[in-house]
């Protein structure tokens, strides 16, 4: 029988063209086909009647026709299509717009089985687009069917058919992960009928159940995984490096104090630097909170010992701040840093990676081209990743295999709440900087319309008149046809040419090379731009204490903790700083987040409000947060599962036998091919 990795070409009726489509939704295996859950569901069991419909969901209705239809041309290009119907508890009005088609299929008389919203006014009750099909005596209709998620060239009934047939052909194929104790233990159901009860479910609640059933496997077989890392890295015989005798005097001799946050997370990694099991720490602190500060004590600690230290950033431009703040933090001491990323010269690559392997170098800052084969290290002792959402486990993994079981430090300004943080970083150890360095201001936020913009633009012309700087982000990057927002490059050439012609105004997005980014970043820092008009590609990014202002047009297109990274990006110098947030939705949930970013600037507080208001799948994927992609669960809205199956994850992992039971066999090789290609010889040889 074909497999679950067979392509999506060659499930009947797919082909090349259409497998081509698919793939833009991310569906080129026939497993993906399977697990690509149903964005929703429409009900078509019960019939409801006009009086009582719902104008929040779609209803089926029996009617029956009233008067012949009516067209009307109210535009070129324009058509609009009136049925007058009625049923046992009132009338209504369907309407078509440019289906003129269907005017000689819809007789009076007649009764019609529709599907679709209410929408009630002064004018009464109408149907908008409705589907419909004649009434043959009793309910003909599908009863539960699944929507799915869409790309251009393929309908929903497209994507229904393909995924039938897709089960049809492979469903067999599909085998239980879990093992039989657990399956009776939550009187789980066979995989392959819960995956048909997710596309096809006999009721609601059997759907739910079966969704909750292959999402509590996902995320036992992700804890177990994780475990199973974190043991492997404390079984580790890491590098010894205990506190050196002149860590405290250099401490001393910073230009700052150190929070009291600082101080207890310093600690614990110096206690764990001091061990002979390796570490791996998560330490998290908001915006400004001073995790730098950390990395280059424990970096200098790592060299005393004798060893040498890494560091990757996800941009080259805030990989070369933090290679700035190393050459100046070491500026006295016989340290030797240098810096590595993908846009050097060949010659000045080949010279870092000689002496890197020499053990000449004792740390080295770079972007992920620290993580190519070719680099290689004399005695690496502490790797350092920045910015840890932006990269993936593989990728940590990667950057501490260039040493021997090397102790290992994440740092994120990305504010997770605690509670989830321990479940997501599950292979990690956690230190948290909760505390911000005493004297830093507070920025103030504003939230406004844009029938402000006159009164914006001549603040921000007065701040940048006294010798400021400003950020205006966009959430686009050029102009798009579906929706009314501002995009930056519109933005840039109308605020260039008219508002702030007096001023230098630059552009700065995604799709330019790096090279690009990093030169308009460089001139935006050293005050040779004044106004620097961008998408979210500064969220990390340098440092520039002269920018006062943050002006976010569209804010309601942003999560909260977007908002919150973005405005972290000015008050970093000694001038009172301002956060001024366009907000062009009325809606009560949009009106409820700017008054949080207005009410605190907690990145925490935020992030919990975060996860509080916006629900599921949109607080964050798991993509950005650096662990593996999951197919069915949601960290957000399936928390209990998670926790049910954290505690079962911990249970099992206790007992070291599921590391050869053949019972836990499907397991194992789910772990396997959820963390790709480091597992295998990572954790489960």
């Amino acid at each position: 029988m074909p497999g679950l990795d067979t392509g999506v070409q060659y499930i009947k009726g797919v082909g090349p063209k259409k497998a081509y489509r698919l793939k833009r939704l991310g569906l080129e295996k026939v497993e993906d086909i399977l697990y690509y859950l149903p964005k929703d569901y429409e009900d078509k069991r019960k019939i409801s009647v006009l009086a009582e419909g719902s104008c929040e969901n779609k209803n089926l209705y029996k009617v029956a026709i009233k008067l012949p239809p009516s067209l009307i041309k109210p535009r070129r290009g324009l058509s609009i299509l009136k049925v007058q119907v009625e049923d046992k508890s009132t009338t209504a009005q369907l309407v078509w717009f440019n289906q003129d088609y269907l005017r000689d299929r819809l007789i009076p008389g007649k009764e019609y089985l529709v599907y679709g919203k209410l929408k009630k006014d002064s004018f009464g009750i109408q149907i908008h687009n409705p589907e419909y099909k004649p009434w043959e005596g009793k309910n003909t209709s599908q009863g539960i069917t699944p929507v799915y998620g869409l790309t251009e060239g393929i309908t929903n009934k497209e994507m229904t058919k393909i995924i039938k047939t897709a089960m049809d052909e492979y469903l067999q194929a599909v085998k239980n992960v879990l093992p039989r104790e657990i399956l009776l233990k939550y009187n789980f159901i066979d995989k392959k009928e819960a995956i048909k009860q997710i596309h096809y479910p006999n009721s609601p609640e059997s759907m739910i159940e079966s969704r909750n059933q292959l999402a509590f496997e996902e995320l036992l077989v992700l804890q177990l995984g994780l475990l199973k890392l974190k043991k492997t890295n404390t079984d580790n015989n890491g590098v010894s490096m205990p506190k050196h005798e002149y860590i405290d005097g250099f401490i001393e001799n910073l230009e700052f104090e150190l929070t009291d946050a600082q101080k207890r997370v310093l600690g614990e990694i110096m206690a764990n630097m001091g061990s002979n099991s390796q570490m791996n720490r998560l330490v998290q602190g908001d915006v400004g909170s001073g995790k730098t500060i950390i990395g280059i004590v424990a970096m200098y600690n790592a060299v005393l010992n004798g060893y040498q230290a890494a560091m990757m950033a996800p941009t080259e431009i805030l990989a070369l701040q933090h290679y700035e703040s190393l050459l100046k933090a070491f500026n006295n001491i016989n340290i030797k840093v240098a810096f590595l990323s993908g846009n050097q010269t060949k010659k000045d690559k080949e010279f870092v990676l000689s002496e890197l392997v020499k053990g000449r170098i004792d740390i080295i800052v770079g972007t992920h081209a620290l993580i190519q084969t070719e680099v290689a290290f004399k005695r690496l002792g502490l790797a350092i990743t920045d910015e840890q959402h932006r990269f993936g486990v593989r990728q940590r993994l990667t950057l501490s295999d260039k040493g021997i079981s090397p102790d290992v430090i994440v740092m994120t300004a990305t504010p997770i709440p605690r509670t989830l943080a321990l479940i997501l970083y599950g292979d990690l150890d956690i230190s948290i900087i909760d505390e911000l360095p005493p004297g830093r201001q507070e920025i103030k936020t504003y939230a406004v319309d844009d029938s402000m913009e006159e009164r914006i633009y001549k603040f921000v012309s007065k701040q940048i008149d006294e010798g400021r700087q400003a950020y205006i982000v966009c959430p686009l990057i050029e102009e798009s046809e579906k929706l009314h927002v501002m995009s930056a490059e519109e933005l840039y050439v109308r605020l260039k040419n008219s508002v702030f012609n007096n001023h230098n105004v630059a552009l700065l997005h995604g799709r330019m090379n790096q090279k690009e980014k990093d030169s308009i970043m460089t001139d935006f820092k050293n005050k040779r731009i004044d106004i620097l008009i961008s998408t979210t590609v500064i969220e990390v990014g340098v440092n520039v204490p002269n920018a006062s202002i943050m002006l976010i047009m569209n804010a309601e297109r942003f999560g909260l903790a977007q908002l919150h990274q973005l405005r972290g990006r000015v008050g970093r110098g000694e001038y009172q700083s301002h956060c001024i947030l366009v907000n062009n939705s009325s809606t009560k949930l949009s009106r409820e987040r700017m008054r949080i970013m207005q009410s605190t600037n907690d990145g925490f507080k935020i992030s919990e409000k975060d996860l509080e208001l916006r629900g599921p799948g949109e607080f964050f994927g798991t993509r950005q947060h650096g662990i593996p992609e999951l197919r069915i669960a949601n960290l957000i809205r399936d928390i209990d599962i998670l926790k049910s199956a954290q505690k079962e994850a911990i249970s099992i992992a206790d007992n070291q036998s599921w590391l050869s039971d053949d019972e836990y066999s499907s397991v194992r090789e789910s772990i396997n091919k959820l963390f790709s290609a480091k597992t295998d010889e990572i954790m489960l040889n």
